[in-house]
């Protein structure tokens, strides 16, 4: 089984910019030193929590100060980016990492930042699916021109291709039931979380997805990565009780903005959201611990991780070590030193 951790690149309040790349980018070094297989960088803009707007760009950083670790985007936003420029900077990372980025898409749950960009967030499932066009077009195709709704290029030769050939792999986030099976008939390996629903909710969705995929006659039975929040103590206790107030914000937060996305959408979303929003805003750390997130000692997350990987079938998980991206810096560190040392070497 694959082992990532998620980074926000979290920005603590007082923090300066210049303090939290420092901070952020020794955990990456330490990820490097033991062992752990991907780092995956997240894409968040205007959040005063984090800043890591421009994956890509730390994505490159990234590649110059390590030799093994992959580097992966959850996610690359597409419908935000003029696809080719993206096509050229996706590209030059491979080039630079040696064939190393793994190339995560999506196209994000809330409209905020799309209104910020200027984007219609009705237009995003449309967006995304042309931009993953021209992208791959770019990537595989010596010159290439293309006629979108929003897009438009004629007989382009972008250079640098990627190293990996065809081009990176891609993995598609999907985080509505319909998705799951469309990019099961596709072929794509995906991405779930369990931010907004509960474990137990995805298992009818990957259902849907395998069955898809392997209806369409692709090979295999299709992959499935999970991101989840965890976090790795000592004891019991520990892992309990440090993580507890930095998760709990973190649905909390969660809950206002799917309430205030609801109030920008047509009313069958604003419904379901406002059903998810009213979920998380009374969600006890108890409730989480069961349906949500990972919490315990390495032994204890070892079991729970087997546990998932046959429940849902997983070849892999992104661990959210920072949920909230209050927690302490040693209490990370040491969540992924035991993560690399004492939970990976059970699973491989």
């Amino acid at each position: 089984m694959e082992f990532g951790v998620f980074h926000e690149f979290p920005h603590r309040d007082g923090q300066s910019d210049a303090d939290a790349f420092a901070e952020n980018l020794d955990i990456v070094d330490a990820a490097e030193r033991w062992g752990l297989d991907v780092m995956w960088l997240a894409e968040l803009h205007f959040a005063t929590r984090s800043v890591l707007a421009m994956p890509l760009t730390i994505a490159a950083g990234i590649a110059g100060r390590t030799r093994r670790m992959k580097i992966g985007t959850a996610v690359q936003v597409l419908p935000l980016c003029d696809p080719l420029r993206l096509a050229e900077e996706a590209a030059t990372v491979d080039q630079l990492s040696q064939g190393r980025l793994i190339f995560g898409v999506g196209r994000s749950g809330f409209a905020r930042t799309y209104n910020a960009y200027g984007i219609p967030y009705s237009e995003s499932r449309e967006r995304f699916a042309e931009a993953l066009e021209v992208i791959l077009k770019a990537w595989t195709e010596p010159t290439f021109s293309y006629e979108g709704t929003w897009h438009s290029y004629q007989n382009v030769m972008m250079t640098p291709k990627p190293y990996q050939q065809p081009h990176p792999p891609i993995r598609v986030a999907a985080t509505t039931p319909d998705t799951f099976p469309a990019l099961g008939k596709q072929g794509y390996p995906l991405f779930a979380a369990v931010r907004i629903e509960t474990i137990s909710d995805l298992v009818p969705d990957l259902d849907a997805y395998r069955a898809a995929y392997t209806a369409t006659g692709h090979p295999g039975k299709g992959q499935v990565f999970l991101r989840i929040p965890l976090y790795i103590a000592d004891t019991e206790e520990q892992a309990i009780t440090e993580p507890e107030q930095s998760m709990m914000t973190f649905y909390r937060n969660m809950a206002n903005q799917l309430a205030e996305s609801a109030r920008q959408e047509g009313a069958r979303a604003s419904e379901r959201r406002g059903e998810r929003s009213e979920a998380l805003a009374n969600l006890t750390f108890e409730q989480a611990r069961r349906e949500k997130v990972v919490v315990g000692t390495a032994e204890s997350v070892t079991e729970r991780l087997q546990a998932l990987r046959e429940e849902l079938g997983l070849d892999g998980i992104l661990a959210e070590l920072n949920c909230g991206g209050q927690i302490p810096r040693e209490g990370v560190v040491r969540s992924l030193r035991l993560l690399c040392n004492d939970v990976m070497p059970h699973f491989k």
